[in-house]
């Protein structure tokens, strides 16, 4: 009777699959650790925007604030990778969580003892970023040893859920908390949050990365690279992401867009940074169908030829609801190739070397939309606003068609066969 009920509720399933939060508990308490943290951190980041413009009044003091994260982010993503494939990767999880808490903890002590230095500020930010670099492969990669192959597109939907959530509901009760209670409260909840992540690290297996005989003990970057340079499949995932993020990444252009097209202000350019958030939360909540899907390169390469579709529309319209709504488009397919891209990822990748290979995605995640950001803004300075971001859709579609007729054995991946 079992087996010949489940099938139609599979068949019908439009809503985010929760079965791993179900199967397994170790996941459970690492997806709900990861969530209440992302929140904290989403506060947090906005409070030190606040804060820092408060003390120097100055705009480029606050862009520096993402300079200290993003060279740490680049520079130690590809090392966390390397000692995520070397060490007890609950342990690594454990210990750079302990790192961001212990940051937390020293933010909100120096907002209690009155210290208002800006580079304080910076070195914290710069550190913070340092230990998700460590984290975030150690923690990226635990997710295939916890859960079946099955359960991967749900899983990685069920997290870009939790990143979305925070950087949505995180700055709004930043903003909110600041507003009522100054940097205190906001700096106290931040460090009071990162206990469940904590707690999350605490309660996992011991997880050594699974070798083959006689491969070296300690992971070498370089050989992820090679690993990388000679798995078209893997190398794929990343090249389709750049084309969406380096290409047709028009946030940097918001501001201007929300004035000369829209005859908006600051809430009209929060509207356009929301909007892609908003999106691509939705594309997780009604995420359900994608566990059905197996040709999971095709699936990437629809998604990405969509997102910068989506943009070209957007780069053409001049009514704001009709902007936000291709925005949105463009977010829920980018959760869509997230999810598989991610999968690949955990599924074709071997154990040993799954900590490199997420430690280059976490590169190529911080760097892309820094690298669009610069491109847009430069198209945008020489030759307008509307031909940067049409334009730059448009050049999404065309490099990952081109890309896809170069490694046709792409759109053929299939799940059920994960080959690097």
């Amino acid at each position: 009777m079992t087996e010949t009920s489940e099938p139609p509720v599979h068949r019908t399933r439009i809503l985010a699959d929760l079965t791993p939060l179900r199967s397994s508990p170790d996941y459970r308490r690492l997806w709900f650790g990861n969530t209440v943290s992302w929140i904290g951190q989403g506060m947090t980041a906005l409070a030190v925007s606040l804060q820092v413009y408060d003390i120097t009044g100055s705009a480029f003091s606050v862009g520096l604030i993402g300079f200290c994260s993003l060279v740490p982010l680049v520079v130690f993503g590809l090392y966390g990778g390397a000692v995520a494939d070397t060490v007890d990767r609950r342990k690594l999880g454990l210990f750079s969580a302990l790192g961001s808490f212990s940051l937390a903890v020293v933010l909100m002590a120096a907002t209690f003892a009155g210290i208002e230095n800006v580079g304080l500020l910076y070195a914290i930010v710069a550190l913070q970023a340092v230990c998700f670099a460590l984290n975030a492969p150690a923690r990226s990669s635990m997710i295939a040893r916890l859960l079946p192959p099955e359960q991967l597109p749900a899983a990685n939907a069920l997290s870009s859920m939790t990143s979305t959530t925070g950087a949505l509901v995180g700055p709004m009760l930043g903003g909110l908390i600041v507003g009522w209670w100054g940097y205190r409260a906001a700096y106290t909840v931040d460090a009071l949050t990162f206990t469940a992540s904590l707690y999350a690290m605490w309660r996992l297996p011991s997880m050594l990365p699974d070798r083959e005989e006689g491969a070296r003990k300690r992971a070498s970057v370089l050989d992820g690279l090679r690993f990388l340079a000679g798995r078209p499949n893997l190398r794929m995932t990343f090249l389709s992401d750049l084309c969406a993020m380096v290409l047709a990444h028009p946030r940097a252009l918001f501001p201007v867009v929300a004035i000369v097209w829209y005859g908006g202000d600051a809430r009209t350019t929060g509207m356009l940074v929301a909007a892609p958030a908003l999106g691509a939360l939705l594309g997780g909540v009604f995420s359900g169908w994608l566990g059905r899907v197996r040709l999971h390169g095709l699936a990437v390469l629809l998604a990405v030829g969509g997102w910068g579709a989506a943009i070209a529309v957007f780069g053409l319209t001049r009514h704001l609801w009709l902007g936000l709504l291709f925005l949105a488009i463009a977010g829920c397919a980018d959760t869509v190739s997230m999810v598989f891209r991610n999968t690949m990822l955990q599924a074709a990748v071997p154990d040993e070397m799954r900590g490199r290979l997420q430690g280059v995605f976490i590169v190529v995640v911080a760097g892309g939309p820094r690298l669009g950001d610069f491109l847009a803004g430069s198209a945008a300075q020489l030759t307008s606003p509307a031909v940067a971001v049409v334009g730059g859709g448009a050049a999404c579609v065309v490099a990952v068609s081109l890309l896809a007729l170069k490694w046709r054995g792409f759109a053929r991946y299939d799940a059920r066969d994960p080959q690097p």
